[in-house]
């Protein structure tokens, strides 16, 4: 069921995404070459708990940390450790938070240090695929307008969209209805109606679309090493437009 949201509910999930933003702003900061990803984690749930938010990851289904910190063919879930970053990583850094009763979530990959074109191709690659998409987060327009739109830029540049993990809607539950797909056909799909709120996240592979899970069951690699990219905003779906809820 999908729960249309009010315009105070609205402003709140605004609050939390705000947090996960700053949040990432400074991760973003000092993913540098030298940092172990185990040390972003703490970082980000030490910034979260002083601005009295919880981590929303941590115990999510079992999940031991706060941060999802996949470097370069991990396509999402990666769980921070005692790795080193080194030039040339990228890392894509997801976070989210609950905080006064509503959850907050969003993602950015980032360059560590010089990294190659091919890499900072595929990360502006996803970053312009989630600007597409967000574009299309009208009321009236259906959910693979979204789905479509992201696909089409992605595959302009001859990469590929994650087919088995997807967006989804947020509020008061980390992840409500509907799923959204980085990937369908235009004009199909549920309505999108004013007050939904949307966790729209391209996840681009530099190779196939195809992913492999590892042992641990939650760090998603891409099948055949190649290069992967995450970005994500949360939105609300307004009579005047998109809304970017996780935007400074």
């Amino acid at each position: 069921m999908v729960i249309i949201k009010r315009p105070d509910e609205i402003e709140k999930i605004r609050k939390s995404n705000i947090i996960v933003a700053e949040i990432l702003k400074e991760l973003k900061n000092i993913a540098e070459p030298g940092i172990t990803t185990k040390q972003l984690d703490d970082h980000a749930e030490n910034m979260a708990l002083a601005k009295k938010a919880r981590p929303a990851f941590k115990g999510y289904h079992g999940y031991p940390f706060s941060l999802c910190a996949s470097v370069n063919d991990v396509v999402v879930h990666g769980m921070p450790s005692n790795r080193v970053l080194v030039a040339g990583d990228i890392i894509s850094l997801d976070f989210g938070i609950f905080y006064d009763g509503f959850y907050g979530d969003a993602a950015i990959t980032v360059p560590v240090g010089d990294v190659s074109d091919e890499a900072r191709k595929l990360m502006k690659c996803t970053e312009d695929a989630l600007y597409q998409a967000i574009k299309n987060a009208v009321p009236g327009n259906r959910l693979g307008d979204i789905s479509a739109s992201c696909q089409e830029r992605v595959e302009q540049d001859g990469y590929s969209v994650v087919r088995d993990y997807v967006g989804h809607g947020i509020g008061k539950s980390l992840h409500e209805d509907p799923q959204v797909p980085n990937y369908g056909i235009k004009g199909r799909g549920l309505e999108l109606k004013e007050g939904m709120v949307l966790s729209i996240e391209p996840m681009v592979n530099g190779g196939t679309y195809k992913v492999k899970l590892l042992d641990d069951g939650w760090t998603v690699l891409t099948e055949d090493g190649s290069l992967s990219a995450h970005f994500e905003h949360t939105v609300a779906i307004t009579r005047s437009g998109p809304d970017i809820l996780s935007c400074l």
